[in-house]
């Protein structure tokens, strides 16, 4: 097997053909696959998030509570085997390198989760307000950060050396989507009403934006785990 296909081979549920892996190998890829299954969780949870907020659909907050409870299970846990593994096992340092990685990124992951609970419970205060005149403009905003999460995760399945530069490409798109909105919403003048969902939409493409950065850490994170070198 070629060093790629080696961690590819951690990621996967099914081995490649070649060598046998290791003791630490197996628990490194148990951890991998638990860590795919909380980005499955998040992605959940902010896909949810995204239908509260645009879609009004305040049915869905229960759902979301629930997945924010697996979110920070699951993140406990990994971190956990993350340290009982490097202080059990002696890992040589290419092994190191992918636990301080996994580690790293499931703290994005959970933040990510965070924020779309944050997302939810911005919904609910919105909610008696009626949809604001720039609703669409965010929610493309917001779709432009979920497909990032998705090109994320993707990342980590199929570790990728140049995920981390294309996702921040990504990013700087959302950036530029986050300015154009902020001075929309902070620049508006003779404001009818109340000025909370002003402030909340605020909010809300700020907490965006973040989501952003954080789905733009993991896929750098996994740069990293394929070539040793920090982006």
């Amino acid at each position: 097997m070629t060093a790629i296909e080696v961690k590819r081979s951690l990621f996967l549920t099914t081995s490649g053909a070649g060598a046998k892996p290791t003791a630490i190998e197996r628990k490194i890829k148990r951890v991998c696959q638990d860590v795919l299954r909380m980005g499955a969780l998040v992605e959940d949870s902010f896909r949810l998030s995204q239908q509260a907020l645009f879609a009004r659909d305040l049915s869905v907050l229960d759902r979301i509570a629930t997945l924010e409870d697996r979110i920070d299970e699951f993140y406990h846990q990994i971190e956990l085997d993350c340290v009982v593994t490097m202080t059990l096992n002696a890992p040589v340092a290419e092994n190191c390198r992918w636990l301080s990685a996994l580690m790293q990124l499931v703290r994005d992951l959970e933040r990510i989760g965070d924020y779309a609970q944050d997302l939810a419970e911005i919904a609910v205060k919105l909610f008696p307000y009626g949809p604001h005149p720039h609703l669409a403009d965010v929610e493309s905003m917001a779709r432009q950060t979920m497909a990032m999460l998705g090109m994320s995760l993707a990342a980590l399945v199929e570790p990728d050396p140049e995920a981390g530069a294309r996702l921040k490409e990504a990013d700087n798109a959302v950036d530029e989507a986050y300015d154009r909105l902020y001075g929309l919403l902070a620049n508006q003048r003779d404001v009818p009403g109340a000025i909370e969902p002003i402030v909340l939409m605020v909010l809300t493409i700020r907490h965006i934006e973040r989501m952003a950065d954080h789905a733009t850490n993991i896929a750098q994170r996994a740069s990293y785990i394929v070539t040793g070198h920090r982006q």
